[in-house]
């Protein structure tokens, strides 16, 4: 597939449907700060779509808006916004009952879902992901937020009784944390930002929520809302560059909990920058390089089906992807020709296209880093197995089974999050094991196989390497009500349903000893519902 193949995927400026093309830019001027929405006069920062049109004077780059950019001192006008809505865990949101807060989520919920059409519009010109995966996003946290809130009802309602031992009344409940940062991933901009945002706030924590430089736009419509279901300062928003203005509020202390998805490097270092470090919880979703062990007597058919999947929905462009594949020497061949021709089948094209698989990428320099992987493992004795792998044009690459991967070449250790699938070989199973033994991250993994013994010996080792093991199937993360997280640097923290509510949370308990006089006190608090923390009121 040429260059000029590749460029003839992007459509003539007509060929856009109508009900997907951006009628014209959409220049954010405001952001959300302490309840209200500022207005910005400064600088912005332009976004350009990976999507380009074709024109007479070649592919052009579409530009779909801006956003502001703001500074350290505006950044920190919105943390004392945020720090004066909790205010020391007095203000009205942390006090607030669980069922008051409920009722403001589901205000937002409902809110929420009126903007569909928007944010899924712009998920798809902001980071090429396809129409039907962007409307999946979209709904996944439309009931991720519904589950989180039955979630949240069931741990209330086993919190509304009492403990009595050793003649010491008490009520264990979960209180907020504090002033929350917040940081998701521009795969998936709005869902993994959500999975962090919502828990955060439901708990009673005020939350400073930065987007993504890839996926900012798709927030904006979403602003008024927050701004409408929740008292003031209870959701404030930064934008800006990152190394700009996150290392002044890091810098403050006044950050109690950083909930970040990205890199391992960069969560390390803005942990150091807190002066109070062993106040500081966070809450990460980090680095991962997850492998696939197919087995010598594993399906190849199914283990194709799976590996094409988890090696490249989305481009490959997920941290649950697998980023590096292990095939027993004897089925290489085999396995490495039904994975070409599963390729082949693949559909590139443009994000509202039906059907479509492989879109444009939105990092800039994620083509030339491909390549560069692909380069490097080429000189280093390995070969690109499928046609027309790596060839690629402006933001499109076509995806590249890399043959065989040993130790050395970049994209043995390293992350490529993007559409390359790294395949190496092994004679004793031994090798895949030592290999995620020996690898920094810990995420997940994928076995292959049909014997049952040698899948339970597999899964007793790799157990206690990573935090999920799959059998015939993909690495991924859902259901949302299983636990997500990583050994070494790929995690730290919990996020699920449940855990996420436990990560921004402490269980904290009102005790008293057991007398006439204390429980009168108690029982006369209860019976006039004087406390929104003491209570034995039961949400349904």
């Amino acid at each position: 597939m040429s260059s000029l193949q590749l460029e003839s995927l992007f459509p003539l400026s007509d060929q856009i449907p109508a009900e997907y093309a951006l009628t014209e830019p959409l220049e954010q001027r405001e952001y959300l700060v302490g309840g209200a929405m500022k207005a910005w006069n400064g600088n912005t920062q332009a976004v350009y779509s990976p999507i380009y049109t074709r024109t007479a004077e070649g592919a052009q780059q579409i530009r779909i808006g801006s956003y502001p950019v703001v500074d350290a001192p505006d950044a920190m006008e919105v943390l004392y916004a945020a720090v004066k809505a909790y205010d020391n865990g007095r203000g009205e949101w942390p006090t607030m009952s669980v069922a008051d807060r409920l009722a403001c989520m589901d205000t937002f919920t409902k809110k929420m879902v009126q903007k569909k059409a928007e944010v899924v519009k712009l998920l798809m010109w902001e980071i090429g992901k396809s129409l039907a995966d962007s409307e999946k996003e979209f709904d996944r946290t439309v009931q991720y937020i519904h589950d989180t809130m039955d979630e949240l009802k069931r741990i209330d309602r086993e919190n509304s009784k009492f403990i009595i031992e050793e003649g010491i009344i008490g009520q264990v409940r979960r209180s907020p944390l504090g002033v929350v940062l917040c940081m998701g991933p521009f795969n998936y901009p709005l869902n993994e930002t959500y999975t962090m945002l919502i828990p955060a706030i439901l708990m009673g924590n005020v939350v400073l929520f930065k987007p993504p430089k890839h996926g900012t736009l798709l927030h904006y419509p979403l602003l008024e809302a927050f701004k409408e279901s929740f008292p003031a300062g209870v959701v404030n928003t930064v934008y800006g560059r990152g190394n700009t203005v996150i290392p002044t509020l890091m810098q403050s202390g006044k950050i109690d909990v950083l909930g970040l998805i990205g890199s391992s490097r960069v969560a390390s270092d803005l942990k150091k920058m807190h002066p109070k470090t062993n106040r500081l919880r966070a809450i990460l979703g980090l680095d991962a390089k997850n492998a696939g062990i197919i087995l010598e007597n594993a399906d190849l058919d199914l283990a194709v089906k799976e590996c094409v999947l988890g090696a490249l929905s989305f481009n490959g462009q997920r941290c649950t992807a697998l980023k590096m594949l292990w095939v027993h020497e004897s089925r290489a061949e085999e396995f490495l020709d039904k994975l070409s021709q599963a390729v082949s089948h693949l559909k590139l094209g443009m994000p509202w296209e039906k059907g479509v698989n492989l879109t444009p990428l939105p990092e800039p320099n994620k083509p030339a880093y491909l390549i560069e992987c692909i380069e490097d493992a080429k000189l280093k004795g390995a070969r690109v197995v499928n046609p027309h792998g790596g060839e690629n044009y402006k933001s499109i690459v076509y995806p590249a089974i890399v043959y065989p991967v040993t130790e050395g070449m970049k994209v043995y250790r390293e992350e490529q999050f993007g559409p390359l699938i790294p395949v190496a070989t092994f004679k004793s199973e031994e090798e895949p094991i030592q290999y995620l033994i020996d690898s920094q991250h810990g995420q997940q993994v994928s076995i292959f196989g049909t014997d049952p013994l040698e899948i339970a010996n597999l899964v007793d080792q790799l157990v206690n390497q990573v935090s999920r093991v799959n059998i015939n199937a993909q690495c991924q993360r859902g259901p949302d009500m299983f636990p997500f997280t990583g050994r070494k640097d790929s995690a730290e923290g919990t996020l699920s349903v449940n855990d996420a509510l436990r990560s921004f949370s402490i269980r904290t308990i009102v005790a008293t000893k057991e007398t006439a006089e204390n429980k009168s006190i108690v029982n006369e608090i209860l019976r006039d519902n004087e406390s929104n923390f003491l209570s034995t009121r039961y949400i349904l």
